[in-house]
């Protein structure tokens, strides 16, 4: 029987989430076998080999034999009957450089002294020659830039020939794609063959062989190979990110990792919930595993040890409601270290009402399948009164419609914010862009130092040193800016949740034909998310000219949106490629944004914005705050509560009407009743109607307010208390006509000043000196206003007909 060599899989499999573990036993690593043709070679018909095309080279050779005859004698010195079992046990697997020096200290005597260079070439021969095939962790700490080009010569010049061909253009000559092809050439130093025999396994087994998390051209070359054909259809689309992605755990794992000593519980909690995972999403079924295992039997097992039934005395329920209804955290204290507080928990009656569930289903099944059921049916030691949750969905309603109404009129502040942030990152883009490598420029007031020299094959920086000598990504802040701003957009326009942003897709820009007017109306689909419902929104103009702009930037030349792939953190599962809009490109990947970069991007638009809370705090936006956000402005405009239910996607009109920060209609309509009753007690005088001659009057006061400058904006019936000092008046309301009159009031306040100092008229300065300051004040607001109505608005690049995806009737 052949001997294995032991692979990196347990340790994988030490380290790995759920996920790894499953790709690991459907998708294995090969088997590393000790005994081939080549390791069993005598050192006469290997040197012999390595003279012979394709192992033979033009340049270099006499090193390269000179290196592996002095290697070959020396590795004859260990025990072994094959090349592999010598090289496992001399030193050349131990650290980088001391089997050189080794191999010196063991030729000294016999008058030869072997150089680093020579020994290496010698080394990379044998390795081409396939005499022995080091480990994992051995092949990744020496890297070779000759490695590569040697395998590809002389084990598989075809096989890496079909690799080139499904490579993007430009990309093999690059840094990134030269890499990526030298991890191919690893799997073949490592398990011999060829490039078509590489498996998923052998991947999996490559990026966790290393604590390093520079896995970048591991993923490239994966995606190479998948793109060739060689994986089959199941595997993985992406290993980006597979150290940390769990995947979805089995519910005997949910169950186990609180470790329930009594095992019949155990096993009946397992088949409960493998009988509600149908019914629910992977997010529930682990949090409904985390109150019924962890926080209720669990914790009856620590406070009543040898417990096995369902069937509570009110001792023992009584104490436990009674410690689930407090915690205990950690806390750091202001001095330094922390210690443990206890504190009322939040989500009290949601722990109840999950237990009580428990013992309602097994109650109810048990009347369907007896014999399965029946004997853990007990009475439930929880009432339905102690589930009740009426006092914190109001506070909770309280909460959120405080937090709305403080948000809502803030709302234009924040997307002024986010648009002019857009264009202050796009203008220092411009400049970097536009400027010479090695120069120093200036934009917004910034100054900007570039790097001499650039590692991109643009030929452009990636980064640049600030006048406070910090490095700013200048691309990265733009990237951010952009998204932040779209993001507040199409959340504000649409009242769609984070999740259904991020999956917003090229194809879900659909037009639809009117069947009565034949009008094509825009739609944007929204993809089911939380309540599994597919829904479709009205596209506005100005939620079209957005999604024009994100597809404008993510599409390529060819006007094709990159297909990516995305994993789905509440089901735990990868999703298959789709054109996502939010995605970005890192080095020569796509990737789907994140929830935390939207989080963060909204963050740091609110922090440039200063917008603060009633408390004077800065203020926090939620992305799920435009969903609320949305439907109230919706209802108070008049939109009719069912169809906003419609829109928002809820499963009914109460949540909806939740979301909704107004006041009832009952509580509008008793208003106005009771102002009407007090209008009934009032002396009928005051509600008399207006005389003609009052009318007159009112009307004339308008009239009166008419100035040579534009109109005074004093409140009615009241006298002027500036003594008609108009140009000083803060109420003066300038018509932009009247600019040149202003300008020619300025330059005459300033010659009476130039007077009054010749003439020594120090008391008419002071006055004098207030008119001007006041006019100037007034050009600036007109100027001002005429270049905000002069600048250009982004609209996006592509038409509507050109961004649509598809069409339905």
């Amino acid at each position: 029987m052949t001997t294995l060599i032991k692979t990196v899989e347990p340790t994988l499999r030490s380290r790995a989430g759920a996920e790894v573990d499953s790709l690991m036993q459907q998708f294995p690593a090969r088997p590393r076998p000790t005994t081939w043709p080549a390791t069993m070679e005598t050192r006469e018909e290997v040197i012999a080999r390595l003279q012979r095309p394709p192992l033979s080279r033009t340049a270099g050779q006499t090193a390269r034999m000179a290196g592996a005859r002095t290697l070959l004698q020396w590795l004859e010195t260990f025990p072994g009957e094959t090349w592999q079992a010598r090289w496992q046990a001399s030193p050349a697997t131990g650290p980088v450089d001391s089997w050189v020096d080794q191999i010196q200290q063991w030729a000294e005597p016999y008058g030869r002294k072997p150089n680093a260079s020579t020994m290496s070439a010698g080394l990379l021969a044998l390795i081409c020659a396939d005499l022995f095939r080091p480990d994992w962790p051995w092949t990744i700490a020496r890297p070779s830039r000759y490695l590569r080009p040697s395998i590809q010569t002389s084990r598989d010049p075809v096989g890496f020939s079909q690799v080139e061909a499904v490579i993007p253009p430009g990309l093999v000559t690059t840094r990134y794609g030269s890499e990526g092809l030298k991890v191919i050439a690893e799997f073949l130093v490592v398990y011999g063959g060829l490039v078509q025999d590489i498996t998923v396994g052998d991947f999996l087994a490559r990026l966790h062989s290393t604590e390093s998390r520079r896995t970048h051209a591991v993923r490239l070359a994966y995606g190479w190979l998948k793109d060739l054909g060689q994986f089959p259809p199941d595997a993985p689309p992406t290993l980006r990110n597979i150290t940390i992605r769990a995947g979805q755990a089995s519910s005997a794992s949910l169950v186990d990792r609180y470790q329930v000593r009594c095992r019949p519980v155990r096993d009946l909690l397992v088949d409960y919930l493998e009988e509600r995972r149908p019914a629910v999403d992977y997010s529930t079924l682990k949090g409904i595993s985390a109150m019924l295992v962890k926080n209720f039997w669990a914790d009856l097992e620590h406070h009543h040890p040898g417990i096995d039934s369902l069937h509570l005395s009110a001792e023992v329920s009584a104490a436990w409601k009674t410690r689930i209804a407090t915690k205990t955290v950690r806390r750091r204290q202001p001095e330094g270290g922390s210690e443990e507080v206890t504190e009322p928990r939040q989500n009290v009656t949601g722990i109840k009402s999950v237990v009580r569930a428990f013992y309602l289903d097994i109650a109810q099944w048990a009347l369907e399948e007896p014999e399965r059921w029946g004997i853990w049916a007990a009475p439930c030691p929880i009432r339905e009164a102690e589930c009740s949750s009426k006092k914190n969905e109001q506070r909770q309603k309280v909460e959120s419609d405080q937090r709305t109404r403080e948000r809502l009129p803030v709302l234009p502040a924040l997307v002024r914010v986010a648009y002019r942030r857009l264009k202050e990152a796009r203008a220092r883009l411009d400049a970097v862009n536009s400027a010479p490598l090695g120069s120093t420029f200036t934009v917004l007031r910034e100054e900007f130092t570039i790097p001499s020299a650039t590692t991109r094959v643009d030929g452009r920086p990636t980064r640049v040193r600030d006048e406070r000598g910090r490095f700013r990504f200048l691309a990265a802040e733009e990237r951010n800016a952009f998204f932040a701003w779209a993001s507040i957009e199409i959340l504000r326009h649409t009242g769609i949740r984070l999740e259904e942003l991020l999956e917003i897709g090229h194809h879900s820009i659909i037009s639809y034909k009117l069947p009565t007017t034949g009008e094509v109306v825009p739609l944007l689909q929204i993809a089911p998310s939380k309540t599994d419902q597919e829904r479709l929104l009205l596209v506005t103009p100005e939620l079209a000219d957005v999604l024009s702009a994100v597809v404008a930037r993510v599409r390529r030349r060819d006007g094709r949106v990159p297909d990516i792939p995305f994993y789905d953190s509440h089901e735990r599962t990868w999703n298959p490629p789709q054109p996502l809009l939010f995605q970005y490109q890192s080095g020569y990947e796509h990737r789907r944004m994140t929830f935390n970069f939207v989080r963060r991007a909204l963050n740091d638009t609110l922090a440039d914005s200063g917008l603060t809370d009633n408390s004077g705090h800065p203020l926090k936006f939620h992305p799920h705050d435009f969903r609320r956000i949305f439907i109230t402005d919706a209802i108070l405009n008049g939109l009719p509560p069912h169809i906003a239910q419609v829109i928002a996607g809820h499963g009914s009109i109460n949540t909806t009407m939740g979301y909704a920060a107004i006041y009832p209609t009952e509580v509008v309509e008793a208003h106005r009743a009771f102002i009407a009753r007090r209008r009934a007690l009032r002396p009928v005088e005051e509600y008399r109607s207006v005389t003609p001659a009052e009318w007159e009057e009112f009307l004339g006061h308008f009239e009166r307010r008419k100035l040579a400058l534009g109109d005074c904006g004093r409140a009615y019936d009241t006298a002027c208390v500036h003594e008609h000092a108009c140009v000083r008046c803060p109420v003066l309301i300038v018509h932009e006509s009247e600019k040149p009159r202003l300008i020619e009031i300025r330059d005459n306040l300033m010659d009476r000043i130039a007077e009054a100092e010749r003439e020594g008229w120090l008391g008419e300065i002071e006055g004098l000196q207030v008119s001007l300051a006041a006019a100037k004040e007034k050009i600036s607001q007109l100027d001002t206003r005429e270049r905000q109505r002069e600048e250009p608005i982004f609209l996006g690049v592509p038409t509507f007909s050109q961004m649509t995806g598809r069409a339905i009737s």
